[in-house]
């Protein structure tokens, strides 16, 4: 990320302190949240008139969109700042990796070369050398050689005097690569030989990985099999540490925690051995005293015992609700996440007898339904973890005003692949102007569970419409309604039966105990909401939420 760049953003975000949205938009941008950053950009660009404030917003959601991989939606972002925006190169910078990312290269060379143009580019904070290494990898990728060369030599000559170790040996192995591609052996091993020698110097595994593997490559081409033999052996040595690194990591962390957890217990320990003998003295010490002395202590002690019951009382009744909790939830494992399991176990045994008969059109059936049980899988292991924490009260719930419209928005965008899979139009009819009060992370589980599950109840090319109706001036309702297969009034009775869990859905295929449905109408009534279910079967199924509105 570019460091003056926020600098520029936090002064603004200063100057204009009553902008509340773009402080917050910046602040998460400046934190790398990028889901936030996207719903606090739009809540300003939907109100500000201020255009310089506009622009740093525009490059905030194009800059985040490119960072969830979203990079159509980025362009159109970043195409929306105006030429005066004082980071002007740096957004035609970012449009050129964009159409890289896109191999777009004839598009990537015009946003990289408009760079050139702005006489305060290399005050933009971020290197001339790496726009003139982008614009060589750009043209090597197009077969034009001579400007490769041309461009991946201009980077040479400063990226020499910058001491960037780790982008010099990428530089050294693009131009190693141009000669290459060109059966010019003689002029790229040396620059293989130059980055392997770099690699010694830098403590990225992946690039000793490669430069190590290069030269194994060299040295076969050479026919030099022993040298290429400890080469390829250095480059499977570099391979297994990067996989063992995030291992390594793990189980430090964990060996830290469980250091920790220890430590906890002896202390625990010995403040319990502390009290026994403090308790003990006290018992000493008032036994020495009269008869009216030891009455007194018979009451006192007496008291004690009281309140240490009461204490114990209450601590077997929590105790009884985490075992309910922890049986309702081996429950819900050993039903639900057996099922998925024993289905993927199905479906991968008729995928490896397709294979041998090699009947790729139900083959590509079996591989999309492993796919939609890895995802229910997936969902329902989400589900469970929210539910946990909700039901151990340890989710915690900060309630804020959301604009409704981008939260809704957003969650379009998670679920665009899978509304595409079966053709389903989504129309999001929320008005732009209405807040809610409430927790932000929790809406998104409501609302995520209940698109996922009108999406897996609905037919091919069907319909799902997010709309809201401002009830009064506390309350708004939000109508989520599909076209789907519906449901029966016994299944809606169910579904509605406080901490009710079904046995089985009533699409056959589809394996659940309505957990989702529980965990939303838990998270709505925690937002001091409210929540109906109006369906009919074959006809579809309405969604009916109540949440108060920010006064």
């Amino acid at each position: 990320m570019n460091s003056l760049l926020n600098i520029e953003s936090k002064k603004k975000a200063l100057a204009f302190n009553k902008e509340l949205h773009f402080k917050d938009a910046q602040y998460y941008f400046q934190t790398n949240n990028w889901d936030s950053t996207l719903v606090h950009s739009m809540k300003h660009l939907n109100i500000s008139t201020n255009k310089e404030l506009n622009d740093y917003c525009h490059y905030f959601r194009g800059f985040s969109f490119k960072k969830k991989k979203l990079f159509k939606e980025a362009k159109s972002e970043l195409n929306l700042i105006s030429k005066g925006f004082a980071f002007y190169p740096l957004v035609n910078k970012t449009l050129g990796e964009i159409s890289l990312e896109l191999k777009e290269f004839k598009k990537a060379i015009e946003y990289f070369n408009e760079i050139e143009k702005f006489p305060l580019a290399k005050e933009q904070g971020f290197k001339i050398s790496a726009i003139y290494q982008n614009i060589g990898v750009s043209y090597l990728h197009l077969n034009d050689f001579i400007k490769a060369e041309t461009y991946l030599f201009k980077s040479k000559d400063l990226k020499e005097k910058e001491n960037d170790n780790v982008s010099l040996i990428n530089l050294y192995m693009n131009i190693a690569n141009l000669y290459y591609l060109q059966y010019k052996d003689d002029q790229a091993i040396p620059y293989f030989e130059k980055s392997y020698a770099l690699s010694k110097k830098v403590s990225d595994f992946n690039k000793k990985w490669d430069t190590s593997l290069n030269m194994a490559v060299v040295e076969e081409n050479r026919g030099n099999y022993k040298k290429a033999l400890l080469y390829r052996k250095e480059s499977d040595q570099w391979k297994d540490s990067i996989n063992n690194q995030d291992k390594i990591w793990a189980v430090a962390d964990f060996e830290k925690k469980f250091t920790v957890a220890q430590k906890q217990k002896e202390i625990k320990v010995l403040q319990v051995e502390n009290k026994l003998k403090n308790t003990q003295r006290n018992a000493l010490f008032f036994s020495a005293i009269g008869l009216l002395l030891i009455l007194t202590g018979g009451v006192y002690l007496y008291a004690q015992r009281v309140k240490s019951s009461k204490i114990i009382l209450r601590q077997k009744n929590k105790l009884d609700e985490l075992n309910t909790t922890k049986d309702q939830l081996f429950s819900i494992v050993s039903h639900d996440l057996r099922s998925s399991v024993n289905a993927l176990k199905s479906s991968n045994s008729k995928l490896s007898a397709t294979l041998e008969t090699k009947n790729y059109d139900e083959l590509n059936q079996l591989i999309v339904q492993n796919s939609s049980i890895a995802n229910g899988t997936y969902s329902l292991l989400d589900n469970l973890l929210h539910w946990a924490l909700l039901q151990t009260k340890q989710l915690y719930f900060h309630k804020e005003s959301i604009h409704l419209h981008s939260v809704i928005q957003q969650i379009e965008y998670n679920y665009k692949p899978l509304l595409l899979e079966k053709a389903i139009t989504f129309e999001n009819l929320v008005s732009k102007s209405i807040f809610l009060f409430v927790d932000l992370d929790s809406l998104k589980i409501v609302f995520r569970n209940l698109l996922d599950n009108a999406i897996k109840f609905s037919k091919e090319n069907g319909q799902i419409t997010f709309s809201a109706n401002e009830i009064d001036s506390d309350y708004c309702q939000v109508i989520i309604q599909d076209t789907g297969i519906g449901m029966s009034r016994n299944t809606i009775d169910e579904l509605l039966q406080e901490g009710e869990l079904l046995a089985k859905k009533g699409n056959s295929e589809i394996i659940g105990t309505g957990l989702g449905l529980q965990l939303c109408k838990q998270m709505i009534k925690k937002n001091s909401g409210t929540f109906e279910i109006e369906s009919e079967l074959n006809k579809g199924t309405k969604m009916i939420l109540t949440f108060p509105k920010t006064k």
